[in-house]
């Protein structure tokens, strides 16, 4: 069916969200005894995820550090979301794009983002650091929601031009309150989108739990709704993340329509570090979080079955220290800013204020430079 034909309703859907959250690792790390909902990754894809997680919360720490540093003006944390960014990285391909929102950076260095240019525009650069053309990730996006119509439109034209390439767009539980999630997946369902929506729902839009935004079993099931393929994941169990979000890729490339996951996981820091979250939070909550680490349950897993042993850890670990290390090396160089930038970008053919504004800025430079 050509894509810009509206599909007629399904029959039958055969990616219905499961009762409850996949899960095929406990929160001790060992292998539950339920059926395999999808097929379970092998260990050395297993062992590259643990590998790309580790240096992710790496990334993570240092950022964190850096704002205390006065080098970022701002930064939010995904510590204890590393599962759920690093399995969708895992699951797309070179061509295949990345919608991530501001809290997704750990998604990009496993795309391969050069980490300083990730932070750049944290740091205050006026464009987002790297070429989105490039990585095939468009810039992370700060305006709730907005990044869905965009994945949904992007994968709409690969489709129409025959690519085979879809696109995976992150949200948080917060967004999925927003209209434009509600007209992305429409969109989506109607004209056959290869796109993969996934909702990290870490409990929290920024103070507002979950409860006082919606009483639906759960928000894959808003996907039931408009059509689509639609599931739960426990997004702590890096297992299953992967698991199912390779079923997700393969489930859209196959033609069978977009796809919904909500990985159900948790910001185990504040929303940003100019947040605090002890007024919204207690720390019994988050402690019990902390015992459902992602990283320590897949390390537990992983040496369960002979394929991570404290050699491989060390050799990781010493990677995440020289990238840590290279990290504040670029963050802590100067970037000369050219103040000109001001009023170049704004528009096409400059405004008469903005020509009389950029007339003052020079000025006032020059005056400086002379005395």
């Amino acid at each position: 069916m050509p894509v810009d034909e509206p599909r007629p309703p399904r029959q039958y859907q055969d990616f219905l969200p499961a009762d409850q959250p996949v899960q095929y690792v406990d929160t001790a790390g060992r292998a539950t005894d339920a059926a395999a909902r999808y097929p379970v990754p092998d260990n050395d894809r297993l062992a590259e995820m643990y590998r790309k997680m580790l240096l992710g919360r790496r990334f993570d720490q240092q950022a964190t550090a850096l704002t205390k540093q006065g080098r970022l003006a701002v930064y939010p944390s995904s510590r204890g979301q590393e599962a759920c960014q690093i399995a969708a990285a895992m699951c797309l391909e070179a061509d295949d794009w990345m919608f991530p929102t501001y809290r997704d950076s750990v998604a990009l260095t496993a795309r391969g983002v050069d980490p300083v240019q990730i932070l750049s525009m944290l740091a205050g650069d006026w464009h987002c650091g790297y070429d989105p053309f490039v990585h095939r990730s468009a810039p992370q996006c700060t305006p709730l929601a907005t990044q869905l119509l965009h994945a949904t439109g992007v994968a709409f034209a690969e489709a129409r031009k025959g690519t085979g390439s879809l696109a995976l767009a992150f949200c948080g539980d917060g967004a999925t309150s927003e209209g434009d999630f509600h007209e992305a997946l429409n969109f989506a369902a109607v004209f056959n989108a290869p796109v993969i929506f996934l909702v990290q729902n870490n409990g929290f839009a920024i103070s507002v739990p979950l409860a006082r935004q919606t009483v639906a079993p759960s928000l894959a099931h808003k996907g039931v709704g408009y059509g689509i393929g639609s599931e739960q994941v426990d997004g702590n169990d890096p297992v299953a993340m992967l698991a199912v979000m390779d079923a997700a890729a393969h489930f859209v490339r196959s033609g069978a329509g977009p796809v919904i996951i909500e990985a159900h996981t948790y910001r185990i820091d504040a929303h940003t570090n100019a947040d605090d979250a002890t007024r919204y939070r207690t720390s019994t909550e988050v402690e019990k979080w902390l015992q459902r680490d992602p990283l320590k349950r897949l390390e537990t897993y992983l040496r369960d079955r002979g394929a991570l042993d404290d050699a491989a850890i060390e050799k990781i670990t010493a990677q995440a220290e020289t990238e840590a290390a290279q990290l504040r090396a670029g963050m802590n160089a100067d970037r000369p800013a050219d103040p000109a930038d001001l009023f170049k970008y704004v528009f096409a053919e400059p405004t008469s204020q903005l020509r009389e504004q950029h007339a003052q800025v020079v000025a006032e430079l020059a005056a400086e430079k002379e005395d």
